[in-house]
């Protein structure tokens, strides 16, 4: 693929071509959008309606360059930045192009919903901080996928991990939400200096900050090993990889649901672009690097979904279900990174387009999942899954987008989810029967690993879907449930569609996946192709059979309805033998999820509180369970307890004399004499 590069100050033209040009404009654009919310706040309708129509027109011109690179006019371009060893370079490619149509799509269908779910003429000053935050991170993570230097790099990453602190912090006045917002910013912050290590070494592996000098390094290198280890923490932290997981329940739980949608859709997909892009530097790769990538997939995938199973908070348990599909991303190029040490470049392939298409796929049906879980909140004000039930018959137009979210999110055919994960499933089974499979052995846990998630998923998205949908209102919130408005209800139709599109057309993605995993690679796009294609097609006949059967059933359902007639007899649901029964006695989520839940008690350490029923007639009767987050609750928190009732032993033993403090000075110097020494 020829680039077309321009570099100002050398005589040659000073703009970039249409491609780049048009992603530049996009992320000014998105950063700035949230300024005519302040600007206009005087007439707060018009104010929020012009900061989304800015959004979305950055969103429009950005998702045109980034097909224009996908049709294979790639851009470069360099400009002078007064800051040692940083430029402003910037460069799209395949890889950022496929990352870009979700990191601006999405947040401009949110931007949409807002107008409904979190309206300025309500909410005010908190609305305003929420869009002026919402534009700068969709600004940043644009800039962070079109950034080709190191310095430039940072500082867009940077940006984005201080706007999304802002963007959970919005209803700063409620405790947990403080609590998830500092856990968020503290976990970003131990990112970010890994990050600033991680470019460290790659400026002193390339002898600069130029991604174009950092291309072709050795993996075989002794500090290319820290150079994995390092992408693998900080971008990992940022991606939810488990056990750096532990930041996103909460923050996702924390934060309006549009900031939710694009925090899960789109804000942790910049560590997997992360990943791919330092990982893309290196011309040959160890083994090792890929099995560690897919062993951190695996348990990711696999955990994620089993503690999703657990939770009762509609939005928690969509946030671990990110976790889910975040280890599904990192599996496939896990097994690309085999691929590529093995030299099987079917599995390079299929792996890296996998993981690339599951990116784009997860940012469709997870905004579609949050945005619907957003307007289940908006009508019924709560999140608990035991208070909702009945809202299919008051709902009816959400209840039907969650669906195609929920079976889309499970891997089901005709959807987008089954089209990438069909991918990884086959790059599995090319590393076991393939060529180059003595020397890729784990990558035969991926399949197994996908089967047994996609079954959890499914029984997961049932719970949810019977819960809140379907049978009788649980509680009062339940009762007065409302169909959500227009401008809640068009984006999500919006990303149902693009679901449905996919899963249906996934061979349209073949020419623009073959020619970026190519790039990514270093192998030529023709020993790629036939894979892909091949692949695609097969998932294209899957769907169309899925699709046909669906007809046929809806066909069948549509003839018997006319023959049975409109009018049809009505009768109580069995009352288990209960007098009088109500809609209490109903199955719940938890004990719809019980038995699975059981399975993974060794990792999960549910607490729960029982109140037993008493005597011959009992009036009260009461059951309460509460999910720890494994690594946070039980982990990290209790060390860094520990941690803070020994500094304050040591205060109290030393803070008042000055003989302690000069014995602890002594003992510092000897220290760093002994080190320096020994060194």
């Amino acid at each position: 693929m020829a680039w077309n590069q321009t570099i100002l100050g050398t005589g040659k033209d000073p703009i970039p071509t249409l491609s780049l040009l048009l992603i530049i404009a996009a992320s000014c654009l998105a950063a700035t959008s949230g300024g005519w919310a302040l600007a206009l706040r005087r007439r707060p309708a018009l104010a929020q309606r012009v900061a989304t129509a800015v959004l979305v027109l950055g969103a429009v011109l950005g998702m045109a360059g980034a097909v224009l690179a996908l049709a294979g006019q790639g851009a470069a371009w360099t400009s002078d930045w007064p800051t040692p060893r940083a430029s402003l370079s910037m460069k799209v490619d395949g890889l950022s192009a496929f990352f870009l149509l979700p990191v601006l799509g999405l947040p401009a269908l949110a931007s949409v919903y807002g107008l409904g779910y979190w309206p300025q003429v309500e909410r005010g000053a908190q609305s305003i901080r929420l869009q002026l935050y919402f534009g700068l991170v969709t600004g940043a993570m644009a800039m962070v996928c079109v950034a080709a230097n190191g310095i430039l790099f940072l500082a867009a990453w940077e940006v984005m991990a201080l706007a999304g602190f802002f963007l959970v912090f919005t209803e700063h006045e409620k405790p947990e939400v403080q609590r998830a917002a500092f856990v968020y910013l503290a976990a970003a912050h131990a990112g970010n200096l890994a990050l600033f290590a991680l470019f460290a070494l790659l400026g002193r592996m390339a002898g600069s900050f130029e991604f174009a000098a950092m291309s072709g390094l050795d993996g075989g290198a002794p500090l290319a090993g820290w150079v994995f280890g390092l992408a693998l923490f900080g971008f990992g932290l940022k991606a939810g990889l488990v056990p750096l997981h532990f930041w996103l329940p909460g923050a996702h739980a924390a934060a309006p649901s549009h900031v939710s949608a694009l925090m899960s859709g789109v804000l942790l997909k910049t560590g997997i672009y992360g990943i791919l892009r330092v990982t893309g530097f290196f011309e040959a790769v160890p083994p090792a690097w890929g099995g560690t990538l897919l062993l951190m997939g695996t348990a990711s995938a696999v955990l994620g979904v089993a503690f999703a199973l657990a939770q009762h908070d509609v939005k928690r348990l969509l946030a671990y279900h990110s976790v889910e599909n975040i280890g599904i991303i990192a599996m496939g190029a896990g097994l690309a990174l085999l691929g590529r040490a093995s030299g099987n470049p079917a599995l390079v392939v299929l792996g890296f387009s996998g993981a690339v298409l599951h990116v784009v796929n997860h940012a469709t049906f997870k905004g579609l999942l949050f945005l619907g879980a957003g307007a289940v909140h908006h009508a019924t004000g709560t999140r608990e899954l035991d208070h909702l039930g009945g809202l299919g018959r008051t709902m009816p137009v959400t209840a039907a987008l969650f669906l195609v979210g929920a079976a889309a999110i499970s891997g089901l055919p005709p959807l987008n989810g089954f089209a990438s994960e069909w991918l990884v499933f086959l790059a599995s089974f090319q590393a076991v029967v393939g060529h180059g499979a003595g020397s890729t052995p784990l990558a035969g846990l991926a399949a197994p690993a996908l089967a047994l998630v996609g079954g959890l998923a499914a029984a997961c998205f049932a719970k949810v879907f019977g819960t809140v949908f379907l049978g009788h209102a649980r509680s009062s919130h339940a009762e007065h449930g409302h169909e959500a408005a227009r401008t809640m209800l068009v984006p999500m139709a919006a990303l149902a569609l693009v679901c449905a599109a996919i899963g249906l057309f996934p061979v349209a993605w073949v020419p623009s996946l073959t020619r970026a995993a190519g790039e990514w690679s270093g192998l030529p796009a023709a020993s790629l192709a036939g894979a892909a294609g091949e692949a695609a097609h097969g998932a294209w006949r899957v769907s169309l059979v899925a699709l046909a059967l669906l007809a046929g059933v809806g066909l069948l359902a549509g003839w018997r309805r006319r023959r049975l007639g409109s009018v049809q007899p009505a009768a109580p649901t069995w009352g288990c033998g209960f007098a009088r029964p109500s809609p209490r006695m109903q199955y719940t989520g938890s004990s719809f999820a019980d038995q699975l839940v059981l399975r993974f008690g060794w990792v999960f350490f549910p607490r729960t509180r029982v109140e037993p029923p008493t005597g011959l007639f009992p009036r009260r009767a009461a059951f309460g369970s509460h999910m720890p987050d494994t690594v946070l609750d039980l982990a990290i928190l209790p060390a860094l307890g520990s941690g803070v009732r020994v500094a304050d032993r040591l205060r109290a033993q030393f803070g008042g004399r000055v003989q302690s403090k000069v014995l602890l000075v002594l003992l510092g110097v000897l220290g760093l004499l002994a080190w320096l020494g020994l060194r």
